[in-house]
């Protein structure tokens, strides 16, 4: 029964790959998101409808937006400084669902905020869990992923060529 509720906890790999699909699917989201604002909107063209949408300060948030998104995607992609990156997403979806979307209702179809609150869901359970074994965090020095018999002699090569 352990295994059905928890299959990771005995496959401890499962997470690992878990997260990795997990990043590919919201950074690729996450690119075509901020790629639409500034290529085929145009910043003009995203600050204008901010305008239309009531979204304060519209120059600088739809900057902040796009930026957000295809630079913080490639990032959440590639697993580097994944929590943190996924935390600024998740304040940008978030401001997406209050200021935008929550009116709507559920449904995508209509406007509403189903998008931005998976998004917002998956990114949270990134910025808690970390990018996993397979990702560029987990090759930076402290990281819980790295191998710590590894990190060790990487250690004492240091301290013996002093």
């Amino acid at each position: 029964m352990q295994t059905l509720l928890n299959p990771a906890k005995k496959y401890p790999i499962l997470d690992d790959i878990v997260l990795l699909l997990a990043r590919i699917a919201l950074g690729v989201i996450l690119i075509a998101h901020g790629w639409q604002k500034f290529n085929e909107w145009t910043l003009a063209g995203t600050s204008a409808a901010f305008v239309d949408m009531g979204i304060p300060a519209p120059r600088v948030t739809s900057a902040i937006a796009a930026s957000a998104e295809l630079v913080g995607g490639v990032l959440v992609l590639i697993g580097l400084l994944t929590p943190v990156v996924a935390i600024l997403n998740v304040l940008v979806q978030l401001a997406a669902f209050a200021l935008v979307h929550v009116q709507a209702g559920l449904f995508i179809e209509n406007g509403g905020y189903e998008l931005v609150l998976a998004l917002a869901a998956g990114l949270l359970l990134l910025a808690v869990r970390g990018a996993g074994k397979f990702s560029i965090d987990a090759l930076l020095p402290g990281s819980p992923y790295r191998n710590n018999a590894t990190d060790r002699v990487a250690e004492e090569e240091l301290v013996s060529a002093r």
